[in-house]
């Protein structure tokens, strides 16, 4: 079972519901756990801004960030950790990317999953696995891949 705990801090439309949130973060996580909790927080550019700036030392807002949880071994929970998604910066990327903003919002919390399951993206062979895979997710999801544009 999936459990998405969704705390809304934006004022942003067009914001996905419950449901899909839910279904993104579950087919990111696919059969790597049997259960599995995110905690979300959605929120506006100050202050997405503000904790990029805290805990990556980037003072901007960014589209997703991901906190796995740390938990001692002896701690048998099915947390995965933290995602905080800036809703403004999502529609803009998906605006400036001529992508539907649905598709969007769906690669982010797909991507930010992966991060919270130990995928990374700092060298060219985890980056080319880690969207390998978010491409196969979002495909499988019906949207189309989001790395298609640099291909061509």
């Amino acid at each position: 079972m999936i459990t998405v705990d969704t705390e809304i801090e934006s004022q942003a439309p067009s914001l996905p519901t419950q449901t899909q949130l839910e279904r993104w973060v579950g087919a990111a996580v696919g059969n790597r756990r049997p259960e599995a909790e995110v905690s979300l927080l959605i929120v506006d550019e100050a202050h997405g801004q503000q904790l990029n700036r805290d805990y990556r030392g980037k003072d901007y807002p960014t589209n997703v960030l991901s906190f796995p949880a740390d938990l001692p071994p002896e701690v048998d929970l099915p947390l995965l950790g933290d995602l905080v998604v800036c809703a403004p910066v999502v529609a803009r990327e998906a605006r400036e990317q001529n992508k539907a903003l649905e598709a969007h919002w769906a690669h982010m919390l797909v991507h930010g999953t992966l991060h919270l399951l130990g995928f990374d993206h700092q060298e060219d062979d985890e980056a080319d696995a880690m969207e390998a895979l978010e491409t196969e997710i979002l495909v499988a999801l019906g949207y189309p891949a989001p790395y298609a544009d640099r291909d061509s």
